[in-house]
């Protein structure tokens, strides 16, 4: 959409629609058929929009709101991709296994590592964010990711629930640094979110991480990327871009709650997908909100399957950053087994034991031999996680190993 907002584009359809043969009327109308004029006169454009009153509206409102601009958007891809951050305004921080926090931009967080002790000899995980800190779900979800991998990186790890202590005794903190690249600072309403060219912010970060492996002498096995809502289709963007530029893959992504991508070039192929990293994983927690529907990855989790936002969730903005939380929870010593998920096409096949067979656990220890989609069930509050054993199903097509993560 553009500032003369949702109505102009609707009327413009209805109109080109009016005019269209009674034959094929039907599918000209069919991305708007569920509007209706008083409907259409109460959807705000996009520049009229904030992200802290998405967050202030029910989740039932604010996803249907939300469902109602994307779709609106990809008639004629009438919203064009063209917001593309400085790179000097987008903060990045960089956090040690003490939890020290160094701040620094886009231009210059390499230099800055790159003087880090141990920088390019531990694990280095790179989060992007896709909302801003000012929206109050988004701050605390950030914080929570934060504060796991600071554990994660500082202490010794805990065995998960039902393994042998005694194996765990000698275990040795991982070790690591975390790089928050906070794209979400520069988004600041509904208009830059939904504007977003991820294609180019995707290559100008790409260009920052293909440094951040030279200049550092990272590993690549060691970096782990990880995209928030939108960020995540940045993630997916840059893993292309680092391919095209290094002609190396980056080992992983992990997309929490990828979001509906609104702003597309029909001419080129953007945004996340299988084949961005080696491996690639994704939680759905608003699919039916400001998340998609779409699979992304080699493996996408749907936590109570899709839909507007998980158990507990207010609103569209706290149903994305759930996803946050859900994998924070994994990241924190002696949690990684929590979401035991089993492959279905649907919830419903998922509580009547009748799925494929194979199973996996969400977050952190997702195995990277298996694909496709990927039920379970979480928690409305804290801990998320049900920490209950995989379901064995009625028809089992073999027998999954599981390495200890």
């Amino acid at each position: 959409m553009n500032p003369l907002g949702v109505v102009c584009v609707v009327a413009c359809l209805m109109a080109g629609a009016l005019a269209t043969p009674s034959s094929s009327r039907q599918n000209s109308l069919k991305p708007a058929q569920w509007l209706n004029p008083s409907e259409l006169e109460a959807t705000p454009s996009l520049d009229e929009l904030s992200l802290e009153q998405v967050e202030n509206m029910p989740l039932e409102k604010g996803a249907k709101l939300m469902r109602k601009l994307y779709h609106l958007s990809q008639i004629n891809y009438s919203v064009e991709p063209n917001f593309v951050p400085s790179p000097s305004n987008v903060p990045v921080y960089i956090f040690n296994s003490k939890g020290e926090k160094e701040t620094c931009n886009l231009n210059n967080y390499v230099d800055i590592a790159k003087e880090k002790p141990k920088f390019g000899d531990q694990e280095v995980t790179v989060f992007i964010t896709g909302l801003p800190q000012s929206l109050d779900d988004v701050r605390k979800a950030n914080s929570k990711l934060i504060q796991a991998y600071i554990q994660r990186y500082s202490q010794q790890p805990e065995a998960p629930q039902g393994e042998d202590q005694s194996k765990w005794e000698n275990e040795k903190p991982v070790g690591g640094h975390l790089v928050v690249i906070d794209l979400g600072h520069s988004i600041t309403d509904v208009e830059r979110y939904a504007t977003l060219n991820v294609h180019q912010t995707g290559k100008m970060i790409a260009k920052t991480l293909a440094e951040l492996e030279k200049e550092c002498n990272v590993d690549l096995e060691d970096i782990h990327v990880i995209g928030q809502g939108i960020g995540a289709n940045v993630a997916g963007a840059a893993g292309k871009a680092f391919r095209d530029i290094t002609t190396h893959k980056l080992d992983r992504i992990t997309a929490l709650d990828p979001a509906s991508h609104m702003a597309k070039d029909p001419k080129v192929l953007t945004g996340l997908s299988r084949g961005c990293a080696k491996f690639v994983d994704a939680i759905h927690t608003s699919a039916l909100g400001m998340g998609t529907t779409r699979r992304v990855g080699d493996v996408d989790f749907f936590p109570n399957g899709p839909c507007q936002g998980v158990p507990g969730t207010r609103n569209v903005i706290d149903a994305q950053a759930r996803a946050t939380r859900l994998f924070a929870e994994t990241v924190r010593p002696g949690n990684s087994h929590n979401f035991p998920a089993i492959e279905a096409s649907s919830l419903k096949q998922y509580r009547n034991n009748d799925g494929y067979g194979k199973r996996t656990y969400m977050g952190i220890a997702t195995h990277r031999d298996i694909s496709g989609d990927y039920m379970l069930e979480v928690n409305e509050q804290s801990p998320y996680g049900k920490r209950t054993p995989a379901r064995k199903q009625k028809s089992y097509h073999g027998v999954h190993s599981y390495e200890k993560n």
